[in-house]
């Protein structure tokens, strides 16, 4: 399909959560007329276990036998993929992490799992197609980006951090130059950095790419300003969030103040200076708490260009969630009990992050006690610098004794919870442990309900992609 030339997106579809926003979801959004956005988090262990589930409907196959490198796809399906998928009570195989010096295998799986969802998303329409990152997630992102890249992707969105250095990586990859990142590394001594030359990996395979657009996600003005200062670390537009959007988010300045619930309290100090972004000279989006058509009216005219929205397209029929996760948030939005509390202290990177309060998901303190203490898939791991000078990593949401063994404190403990695991489970690829316990979700959302609230009055049985951009966007 050829969809009208428009020299920016009005509305930006969030990258939410692990493959909440998934390929289906970009796609149908792209198709859309507007930007449609693949999460990039995890999707190396997205692609591993739904290859040991069988690869239902044999969509990573077929994107697979597009990858430029035959070698990598076949090394990957022939590690991972399971005919008919695993047997009942057969836990997922781990798959090697993403480290400051990752193994071949770990980068070949991020190649071509980062390839695999922005290559389905892009298929059947000429709409653009962007993948949202985590700045926080530093040793991933590279692999992360190049396999991005080699699918076509159109734009780079990153947030949780200040990501002064994507907009060099991006230039470096397109002309098919090593790319190198600087890792914040806990007690270092010395600068460590992640590199990654495309050359090394795809050889002959590699081919020409673009260089995809980049948007950096700030809270703050200040933000943007420092980064738009340098031509080496100026993005090509900004998404200015707002403290009530659903994820990671920005600690309110200063010291931090709980409410009566135990959430942070945001103030003035905490809004980002829209004259002062758009005297910048880039576009920009808006973000948190824009989810209606006044809203998206009212962004436009203050001069942005668009919207960027999450919540509303989490809900979608065709985001990744869990269809029974969906009809409980739609059961519960309905009902006008649905409740997002911003946690001060759930995610491990020590950023609030905001969780919807569902029974039986870790939100549920009950369900959260249950757990053992595990921190096996690592995404949100911190780097240390041992005494010898080689880097370790701990993570608040592990095992008390080994995170304190690694120098870090007891209190950063307390409340921690494995959003790693959570967020596979999220979408049905939640690990089953040895002792019968299986991985519990915990969904995040934004805290602003209005749009969806409005919508499930206009669709009570759930909405898609499609009809929540027509509403957003009415002719």
């Amino acid at each position: 399909m050829v969809l009208p030339v428009r020299t920016h997106p009005v509305v930006i579809q969030g990258g939410m959560g692990v493959a909440v926003s998934s390929w289906q979801l970009a796609h149908e959004v792209s198709l859309a007329g507007q930007l449609g956005v693949v999460s990039g988090t995890a999707l190396d262990g997205v692609l591993a276990r739904t290859l040991a589930d069988g690869d239902p409907g044999g969509h990573r196959r077929r994107a697979l036998a597009h990858f430029p490198s035959p070698a990598i796809a076949r090394r990957v399906l022939e590690r991972y993929f399971i005919e008919g998928g695993r047997r009942p009570g057969q836990p997922y195989r781990p798959h090697p992490t993403l480290t400051i010096d990752p193994s071949r295998a770990a980068i070949e799986l991020s190649l071509a799992a980062n390839f695999t969802e922005v290559w389905l998303a892009k298929q059947g329409h000429t709409g653009v197609v962007g993948i949202n990152m985590l700045e926080k997630i530093q040793t991933a992102n590279p692999s992360a980006i190049l396999g991005a890249m080699l699918a076509g992707v159109d734009y780079v969105i990153m947030g949780a951090g200040v990501p002064r250095e994507i907009p060099r990586l991006l230039t470096e990859f397109a002309a098919g130059r090593p790319g190198r990142l600087t890792i914040d590394v806990a007690d270092a001594t010395r600068t460590h950095y992640a590199e990654l030359d495309p050359v090394a990996y795809l050889g002959a395979d590699l081919p020409a790419m673009s260089r995809p657009k980049f948007l950096a996600i700030v809270s703050l003005h200040v933000l943007a300003t420092y980064l738009n200062r340098d031509p080496q670390t100026r993005p090509d537009g900004f998404v200015i969030e707002g403290p009530r959007a659903g994820g990671h988010s920005a600690p309110p300045r200063g010291r931090m103040v709980l409410d009566e619930a135990g959430e942070p309290v945001y103030g003035p100090k905490d809004i980002a200076d829209l004259t002062k972004i758009s005297e910048l000279g880039v576009p920009f989006w808006l973000a948190g708490a824009y989810a209606t058509p006044e809203k998206v009216a009212e962004a436009r005219a203050v001069g942005a260009a668009g919207v960027q929205i999450g919540t509303l397209f989490a809900m979608a029929d065709e985001s990744g969630l869990l269809p029974s996760l969906k009809r409980r948030l739609l059961g519960e939005l309905a009902a006008g009990t649905l409740r997002v509390r911003n946690d001060p202290r759930a995610s491990p990177t020590g950023f609030p992050f905001k969780v919807a309060e569902l029974d039986d998901t870790l939100s549920d303190q009950e369900a959260y006690a249950t757990r053992e203490r595990i921190c096996d898939l690592g995404y949100l791991r911190a780097p240390v610098e041992r005494p010898d000078g080689s880097v370790g990593y701990r993570c608040a949401s592990e095992p008390v004794h080994m995170f304190t063994r690694k120098g870090g404190e007891v209190a950063d403990t307390a409340g921690r919870k494995c959003l790693c695991n959570a967020l596979m489970a999220n979408i049905g690829l939640g690990q089953l442990r040895r002792s019968g316990y299986v991985e519990q979700p915990a969904v995040t959302l934004g805290q602003d309900l209005a749009g969806s609230r409005r919508l499930i009055e206009l669709h009570p049985q759930g909405w898609t992609a499609r009809q929540a951009v027509d509403w957003l966007l009415p002719a």
